[in-house]
């Protein structure tokens, strides 16, 4: 069985041009994984690459940005061709690079009233006044 070793691991991500945090949001894995994929051992562990893992770098090589899964029926395929996720391979960066944050109109980016919930994250409070929503 061929697996990927710790050195073709890190020779797939220098040829993808991605640093180690790229590549670890390219895959949906932590920067730490990465580390020790390309180090083959965790705590003096041997750690293997997993074969999702493996195919997703495989993946990302030939271009593929996502999967939504197949068509349901031949009239979708086309469809889905025309929505198809592909990127050409040399343009690593759109594969990884986060979304851009969309501010709202007459907003300063960043400002805004923020609420805290007991246990939950904070979440922005909605726009407008208070009262209006009262």
């Amino acid at each position: 069985m061929a697996t990927m070793s710790p050195k073709d691991f890190r020779r797939w991500r220098k040829a993808m041009d991605l640093s180690q945090k790229d590549a670890a949001e390219a895959l949906g894995l932590k920067r730490r994984v990465v580390q020790y994929y390309e180090k083959g051992e965790r705590d003096g562990e041997s750690v293997d690459i997993p074969k999702y893992v493996r195919l997703a770098c495989y993946a990302l090589m030939q271009g593929v940005k996502d999967y939504k899964g197949p068509p349901k029926d031949e009239a979708d395929e086309s469809v889905a061709a025309a929505e198809s996720d592909v990127v050409e391979p040399a343009k690593a960066e759109a594969v990884t690079g986060p979304a851009p944050v969309k501010e709202k109109p007459g907003r300063a980016p960043g400002k805004g009233r923020v609420r805290k919930a007991a246990g939950k994250a904070a979440t922005p409070a909605p726009a407008g006044n208070v009262e209006d929503s009262v």
